[in-house]
């Protein structure tokens, strides 16, 4: 795993007494993540995960875990937590801050077609659709002001291209201003291994755990800049039409959102940019992580620049 906090049988065991689950049947580590310690458990009759929070306080993750309960009430297929015996969410287990979700069908796919994005564009405008009766309220911890925090902190690590288009990139964005589009609840990280598939359905969105108020364009435009990219991060348009067709058809977009569009886009490629350049360069002590190439989204922001004169014919319905 890669932020380990170990779990033992005999300890989950005792931490379960204060829910309605019985005996523990099984307990495995999942190796996939690299924000929180995962297990799956096996109860009588049923599969959870466990999640200890390694970042997270128990102060902010009653957002995230009410998101989902909410969300799953609505019909949006997505893990449901397990309310202990005091009807909560959130426990603690070895210092951490703990809770278990229901276990949702199905696996990731890296090899993705049309339909299955016309299928995630589909369900992300429900979501938000969904999320806009969501009461509580989270700011984007990883907007604008903290890639603009974080930028000389990973500057040192950069060759001069690449400093120098991160610099102007950040220039760009705060040139325009997003908060005067519609707004809601965003996933955040709609990313394909976010996204299990039960044959050709989808089975759940998982790992809500950066999900906040944002511009829901935004959203849309990270899920677009990993599910709709080509081999070499330029925008396979069958793609991006079909997840775009498909949300709107649920959720249409604003004037406003179709001019923002190429921005939003570079946006989102900017963010997770910064965030794969500071998780390689400046990891937590203690830490063994799996980071990922800070340079797949650099490129994929050279592209979206490249590209910006075509991307708004992809919103044509």
């Amino acid at each position: 795993m890669s932020v380990f906090t170990t779990v033992t049988t005999e300890q989950l065991q005792s931490w379960l007494t204060q829910y309605p689950l019985g005996t523990v049947q099984g307990l495995e580590g999942i190796s996939a993540g690299i924000e929180n310690t995962n297990y799956f458990v096996t109860t009588a009759g049923a599969r959870h995960v466990l999640t200890l929070f390694e970042k997270l306080t128990p102060a902010e993750l009653p957002f995230y875990l009410g998101l989902m309960a909410h969300l799953a009430q609505l019909g949006i297929p997505c893990p449901q937590p397990v309310a202990n015996n005091n009807k909560g969410y959130l426990g603690s287990l070895n210092g951490k801050p703990a809770a278990l979700v229901s276990c949702v069908p199905g696996r990731d796919l890296t090899d993705v077609d049309a339909t299955h994005c016309a299928a995630i564009g589909a369900l992300l405008a429900r979501l938000h659709i969904a999320g806009l009766s969501y009461p509580a309220t989270m700011p984007n911890p990883r907007g604008a002001a903290w890639w603009t925090a974080v930028m000389p902190q990973v500057l040192p690590f950069l060759d001069t291209p690449a400093a120098t288009l991160l610099q102007a990139e950040v220039a760009f964005q705060a040139a325009h201003r997003f908060d005067k589009l519609p707004q809601g609840v965003i996933h955040a990280d709609l990313f394909r291994d976010n996204v299990l598939w039960d044959g050709a359905e989808i089975g759940g969105v998982i790992d809500f755990y950066f999900a906040c108020n944002d511009c829901l364009l935004y959203d849309v435009a990270i899920t677009v800049n990993d599910w709709c990219s080509a081999a070499d991060q330029s925008l396979d348009a069958t793609r991006a039409h079909a997840l775009l067709s498909a949300y709107q058809q649920v959720r249409a977009l604003s004037t406003g959102e179709r001019a923002a569009w190429p921005a939003l886009l570079r946006a989102g490629a900017l963010r997770f940019w910064v965030s794969r350049l500071y998780d390689k360069h400046l990891p937590r002590a203690g830490e063994l992580t799996h980071a990922k190439d800070p340079r797949h989204f650099q490129r994929v922001l050279e592209q979206r620049i490249a590209e910006a004169a075509g991307l708004g014919a992809l919103l044509s319905a």
